[in-house]
């Protein structure tokens, strides 16, 4: 019978993770329609085994290499049935009843194609964690912010951000999706192996006539930084040529060529900031991630504008940079103006 909830874990050497909160999750969704499956990206830590000794009646698929976030998703999404697909980072430890409210929304909300819970940070639950915090936003520029987190700066959860709301990018940490939404759009775009995949897919959600939301009243704790460590210079060669890749894509015809432009003359200054701050891994990858993208980038298909889709309230029309370095203050969300 197939479930109405797709839990699916995507594991790369993650077997630290899967012991400290594989069992938290089962036990922690108690819910009998949905079904956990763990995808393991081709793992050299003896994650499999330990699935198979510890949770012999785990639905595990298994490939032989790393396939990425995108590819190690749409690989194993091809393989499950679900009304629902919840696409779950291993370093996350789940909360008592955080399933069924995102379900909930998602029943009632038809509209919507992906919502997330809130995010919190494993090691300090009473802030938001970085990757996604209580729903994700972008600047003119395509900078990425959310609900709780300024680029660096963030807030402390006190409960101002609780009420659901429409966002423009849910987080990959934990991301609620319709699977006749997710194989429309013909998954993740493998172009981006790993990182701002699921703004990008968000982007394209929204063309196709969808919303994304937030629902607070599920929350999760993430670790964060499982995979790649955030000062990683190949992390940053790829959130600096996926965000071009993502614009390219999905901005109006109008509006490509002078935006991508500003874009690569703000990049090379950060370029030139790391070179100065002698971080020259972090100037090689910048430089290295434009390369790419200007060799890849007509291989990547443009996103068909199915919709009207009006992004007042999700798209900040400034720069949330130059907000953030200039402001006297320090920068919440609840100050800006979404309009």
């Amino acid at each position: 019978m197939m479930p109405k909830v797709a839990i699916v874990i995507l594991n790369w050497n993650g077997k630290y993770f899967l012991e400290r909160f594989l069992q938290l999750l089962v036990t922690r969704t108690p819910e009998p329609w949905a079904r956990i499956y763990v995808a393991d990206n081709g793992s050299t830590d003896g994650s499999v085994a330990w699935l198979r000794d510890n949770f012999p009646g785990m639905h595990l698929i298994s490939f032989d290499r790393n396939l990425g976030y995108t590819g190690g998703y749409n690989k194993a999404l091809e393989q499950i049935e679900a009304e629902y697909y919840i696409l779950l980072n291993s370093d996350v430890e789940v909360t008592h009843g955080w399933l069924q409210p995102l379900v909930t929304y998602m029943d009632s909300q038809t509209g919507c194609g992906v919502c997330m819970p809130k995010i919190l940070s494993w090691t300090n639950p009473d802030r938001f964690e970085y990757a996604g915090a209580c729903g994700g936003f972008i600047d003119r520029l395509g900078f990425p912010f959310c609900r709780g987190r300024i680029l660096t700066s963030i807030e402390t959860d006190h409960g101002q951000y609780d009420k659901p709301a429409d966002i423009f990018w849910a987080s990959g940490t934990c991301l609620v999706v319709r699977s006749v939404l997710f194989h429309s759009l013909k998954g993740l775009d493998d172009h981006f192996f790993a990182h701002m995949e699921e703004i990008d897919f968000c982007w394209r959600a929204q063309w196709a006539g969808y919303t994304i939301a937030v629902v607070p009243e599920s929350k999760i704790l993430h670790v964060g930084g499982g995979t790649l460590p955030n000062d990683s210079p190949h992390k940053l060669y790829l959130n600096y040529r996926n965000n071009l890749l993502m614009m390219y894509k999905n901005l109006d015809n109008g509006e490509v060529v002078p935006i991508i432009a500003l874009r690569l003359f703000v990049d090379h200054l950060s370029a030139i900031a790391y070179l100065f701050q002698g971080k020259w891994s972090f100037t090689g990858s910048v430089w290295k991630a434009h390369r790419h993208f200007w060799a890849i980038r007509r291989s990547v298909e443009r996103t068909k504008k199915e919709s009207a889709r009006n992004f007042s309230g999700v798209v900040y029309r400034g720069s949330i940079v130059l907000r953030f370095f200039l402001s006297l203050k320090k920068v919440t969300f609840s100050k800006l103006r979404m309009q």
